[in-house]
């Protein structure tokens, strides 16, 4: 059963796309959009330090150019 009340990932290592409380506290974390959010996922996967490394990757190509 899930918890409603739940504040922080059951496993902060990964991120859970299919619970909207979860997309909504990795978009506020990592300030992005909930767009953005799942296209990284699409991209590397759900493993929180993959997504973070991809955003910071394409975070210095844009300030590059």
């Amino acid at each position: 059963m899930d918890n409603l009340n739940r504040r922080v990932p059951e496993d902060p290592q990964k991120i859970n796309i299919n619970q909207s409380w979860e997309v909504e506290y990795w978009t506020k974390k990592l300030h992005i959009s909930e767009k953005k959010l799942r296209a990284l996922v699409a991209k590397v996967g759900v493993n929180v330090a993959d997504v973070k490394k991809e955003l910071q990757q394409e975070r210095n190509y844009s300030y590059s150019r």
